[in-house]
């Protein structure tokens, strides 16, 4: 398995993803914005940009990303 592209560590369960980042100047270069929300595993990937996001003090923080399997949501696959 391959690690995500960008992992991000977050405060609170629910998290919004636009595939922007601070290099690209916003949200006209990423994807529509979805909500996402980590269960008790820990994360949850954007179904568009595989971003993931990872609750900080939760069973996937600190774990070895490439390990975990892809929990997606987000996108009509």
């Amino acid at each position: 398995m391959l690690p995500p592209p960008e992992t991000v560590r977050v405060s609170h369960a629910r998290v919004a993803c636009d595939g922007a980042t601070d290099i690209s100047g916003g949200a006209a270069l990423g994807h529509p914005r979805v909500f996402l929300q980590i269960d008790e595993a820990g994360y949850v990937d954007c179904g568009y940009c595989d971003r993931r996001f990872v609750l900080i003090g939760g069973p996937a923080d600190g774990a070895d990303q490439a390990k975990l399997p892809d929990i997606s949501e987000g996108a009509s696959l």
